[in-house]
Order: structure tokens, then C-alpha cells, then sequence
């Protein structure tokens, strides 16, 4: 993989920032694209373009504006609640986002040249969104494959990973203060160690002191 090309699915967040850093460090070359799909905040848009130009790195911003009016969710609603329900998908579970996003993504690697593709979906800490498990991404890496009659390989670095473990590779990468500090996780939009309070931020936080622990 080192003489390769990789693009990376990059939201600025904790995970893809981390992914985008093992990328970086397995992949001669390495590009991100980020989605606009009118999420509830723009900043995140804002935060993936300035983690890439940080790091030297060329980011593509794709407009996917029409998931936002196919799949209402509290990340695309000002007017639905983030909440959480036993037995089904969170309120923030935004329909079909991964299989597009990395449907479409598969599309601009094949342009740029890019064979690999890099996401930072999780089965171990995934929240309950169907669309991160490892069965969904092998069987959709089969079905791009066939689509495009090209060999994509898509690469998810954190799907055995809880978010403790996250924050361990993230170190080991040297990458621990940058992911801390400058990526945003936070719901409610705020960067580093967010508000606290939402699901997100609370499931960052149990893993950086966990880890922080050992």
C-alpha cells in the first residue's frame, strides 16, 4: 500500500481524522472528501477543510444536499431532537449517509486515481447505525467493485475498535493533542471536547478517559 493512492471519507471529526492520519501514514498519497449534505452544522465543513489544509492535504467537498431532503434526522432537522430509544436507531441516524457517501466517494477515487478508500465507520461503538457495520461495508465494497468493474478496496481502520482503543491509535500515530484539540465530534457543534452533554461527546469522553486510565 505504500506507492498507493487512498481518499479519505473525512468529516474533521474524531474518527476520520484519526483514520486520515493512518492513511498518511500507510499510503504514498492521500486525498479527503467531505459532504454537504445541509447538515445541522455547517462548521463541520469548515473544521475538514482546515484539518486537510493543515496537513497538507487536497480536500474535495461533494454537494449532497439531496440526502438532507430524503433522510430528516436530528442532524439534518434544527426541529428534531437528539434522543436515544432502546431497540432502534438514534435520532441523529441519517438514512442511506454511508452507502452514498461512500457509493460516491468510490466514484471520485476512481477519477483521481485512487484505489483505496478509507472510512471511519465502527461496529463496536457504532451507536446503532445499521449502515456501519462490517457486513454492510464488505457487501458494498463487492457491489462498487462490480458496478465500476474496477478493485476498490475500502479500508475501515476502527471497526473493531472502541473509542478508548480509537484514542490509543490515534497516539500511536502521534496524533493524539491534534484529535483532542482541533476535530469536531460535538452534535451541538463544538470543537475539541464539545458540549458534554450529547450523545456523541459523552461517548468521546468515556473513551479518552478510559484510556487515559490505563
Amino acid at each position: 500500500m505504500k506507492n498507493d493512492k487512498a481518499l479519505v471519507v473525512f468529516s474533521g471529526g474524531q474518527d476520520s481524522t484519526t483514520c486520515l492520519f493512518w492513511a498518511l501514514n500507510n499510503f504514498k498519497e492521500v486525498e479527503t472528501v467531505t459532504f454537504d449534505y445541509n447538515q445541522r452544522h455547517k462548521l463541520e465543513i469548515d473544521v475538514a477543510q482546515t484539518i486537510s489544509d493543515e496537513l497538507n492535504v487536497k480536500n474535495t467537498v461533494l454537494d449532497m444536499s439531496l440526502l438532507n431532503q430524503l433522510a430528516p434526522s436530528a442532524l439534518t432537522r434544527n426541529d428534531i431532537d437528539i434522543k436515544e430509544s432502546d431497540g432502534e436507531p438514534p435520532s441523529t441516524f441519517v438514512e442511506g449517509r454511508n452507502l452514498l457517501f461512500l457509493s460516491f466517494a468510490s466514484i471520485l477515487a476512481k477519477q483521481i486515481g485512487a484505489k483505496h478508500i478509507v472510512t471511519g465507520v465502527c461496529e463496536t461503538d457504532f451507536s446503532g447505525y445499521p449502515d456501519c457495520r462490517d457486513v454492510f461495508v464488505k457487501s458494498l465494497n463487492v457491489s462498487l467493485n462490480l458496478s465500476m468493474d474496477h478493485q476498490f478496496v475500502i479500508h475501515t481502520p476502527l471497526m473493531w475498535l472502541d473509542k478508548a482503543e480509537t484514542w490509543a491509535l490515534a497516539d500511536e500515530l502521534e496524533a493524539f493533542e491534534f484529535v483532542r484539540n482541533k476535530t469536531l465530534t460535538c452534535y451541538n457543534g463544538i470543537i475539541s471536547d464539545g458540549c458534554g452533554e450529547c450523545p456523541a461527546c459523552i461517548l468521546r469522553r468515556r473513551g479518552l478517559e478510559t484510556y487515559l486510565q490505563r
